[in-house]
């Protein structure tokens, strides 16, 4: 499962890094811009609140289990996305799960 998580945190921030670059190519850099579409829609709206609340959960995970990296997967989550930062934490605890069982 170490190297699915490995892969999945890189797919979690190449794929939506390719539609974060196609957005800020055709509508430019404005963050304003950007939110507005995050909510363009019911449908988009729905994912959007979906992922906010997800990631509040991952966070308050991450801060209840006093794990050491808490500020790199929240950082990795604001900067990149869940996609990417979850994965990562999943890849770390069972890397870490596997040296200690060395």
């Amino acid at each position: 499962m170490k190297n699915f998580y490995l892969a999945a945190s890189i797919t979690g921030a190449v794929v939506p890094f390719i539609f974060f670059v196609d957005f800020f190519n055709a509508e430019g850099l404005l963050l304003t811009t950007f939110v507005s579409a995050l909510f363009v829609n019911g449908a988009a709206g729905g994912f959007t609140a979906d992922l906010l609340i997800t990631s509040a959960v991952f966070w308050a995970f991450l801060i209840s289990n006093r794990d050491a990296r808490t500020w790199l997967y929240v950082l990795v989550n604001l900067g990149i996305g869940l996609s990417c930062a979850l994965p990562l934490y999943l890849y770390m605890r069972a890397r870490e799960t596997e040296l200690a069982s060395v």
